[in-house]
């Protein structure tokens, strides 16, 4: 007689645990977004986390600011890269672009994806860019050099004690785009006469 119900038990018991842990899984993805929002200030729509100041005075639409670019590459990727302009003077409200060289010094095609940085931290919610590479995967086949655009502009509340900020792009080799790559590219398998 104990048995039926101590059977029971058991599956009220996993049933219960079960709904907890598809609970848990199921909260993750907005406990992950709000993690990254609030604590690395990283919104999963490429927009900044954090808005910038309200404007407290009117916009002095003659500032100046320079902007120094920097390019890294991981080190498993083979490619060169570097800005093609180490740094411009900008007017903030308007809309500049630069660009990036890079190269595939390797024998095989790669895809790589590239990180964004904004230093000092605190301008990173006032510099926007309305086109980049970084936006998706870069492509290079072997030996391909291309220059990459970059458009951005600088709002002008950007605080007025910030008058140096600079952009890095860091690139990563992208492992799982580049092995489908190399997979696609692969000629097709020709069976011998006597298997067909």
């Amino acid at each position: 007689m104990s048995r039926p119900r101590t059977r029971k038990g058991e599956i009220l018991k996993l049933l219960a645990i079960s709904a907890v842990a598809f609970t848990f899984t199921f909260s993750l993805v907005p406990i992950y977004r709000i993690a990254c929002q609030k604590v690395f200030g990283i919104r999963m729509d490429n927009t900044a986390a954090v808005q910038p100041a309200q404007v407290t005075g009117p916009v002095d639409t003659d500032r100046t600011v320079m902007v120094e670019f920097d390019g890294t590459v991981n080190s498993k990727l083979p490619w060169s890269f570097k800005p093609n302009q180490v740094r411009m003077e900008v007017q903030v409200g308007k809309i500049y672009e630069t660009t990036y060289f890079a190269q595939n010094d390797s024998d095989n095609p790669i895809v790589g994806s590239a990180t964004p940085s904004v230093a000092p931290a605190r301008a990173s919610a006032y510099f926007q860019k309305t086109e980049c590479f970084c936006f998706t995967a870069q492509t290079l086949q072997a030996g391909e050099v291309r220059d990459m655009p970059v458009r951005f502009i600088i709002d002008p509340s950007l605080p007025e004690n910030v008058d140096t900020v600079t952009l890095s792009y860091t690139f990563y080799k992208n492992e799982y785009a580049t092995e489908r790559l190399a997979e696609a590219s692969q000629p097709a398998a020709v069976q011998p006469l006597a298997a067909r």
